[in-house]
């Protein structure tokens, strides 16, 4: 256990991380096995939470696609960086970003526990120098870097 708490982005425009990320990178879960080409969906409604959807293809870039969807609930005072994501009621996870772009490139997502990370980018590449500065900063965090597996998507 990392004795440090983990801190979060001071602020998350909503409206600006809306919209489709490619996941890069991700410390491997059980319910995302045999996952290639992920990608998530956020879409925020004016009901005041975010609709997340997930994709991926089922054991190869081909293979069949496994969808879910989610909500997202924001914890208020957080600079809307720190959300609850439910997609089995009544269970939510904790969804913190840690690390995001200005332009909103790219964004890191963890968990408090450090037992949960997702790198993820606009596109299904993402530059080797920005990665690596990533990886410096998640490290710096308190994250198991040799965790990270590199997530599979489309040329």
């Amino acid at each position: 256990m990392h004795s440090q708490p983990l801190n979060t982005v001071p602020q998350v425009e909503l409206s600006k991380y809306a919209g489709k990320w490619y996941e890069i990178a991700s410390f491997p879960q059980r319910f995302q096995k045999g996952c290639h080409c992920t990608t998530a969906e956020y879409t925020p409604t004016d009901k005041g939470y975010i609709i997340v959807e997930n994709r991926c293809n089922k054991d190869s870039i081909n293979g069949k696609e496994s969808y879910i969807k989610g909500k997202a609930f924001i914890d208020e005072g957080t600079g809307n960086a720190k959300l609850r994501v439910q997609f089995f009621w009544p269970f939510k996870g904790k969804y913190w970003i840690i690390d995001l772009a200005p332009d909103y490139s790219y964004a890191v997502v963890g968990h408090p526990n450090r037992d949960y990370l997702w790198i993820l980018c606009r596109t299904p590449q993402i530059e080797k120098a920005t990665y690596d500065a990533i990886l410096e900063r998640v490290k710096a965090n308190g994250f198991d870097i040799s965790r990270l597996q590199l997530t599979q998507q489309r040329p």
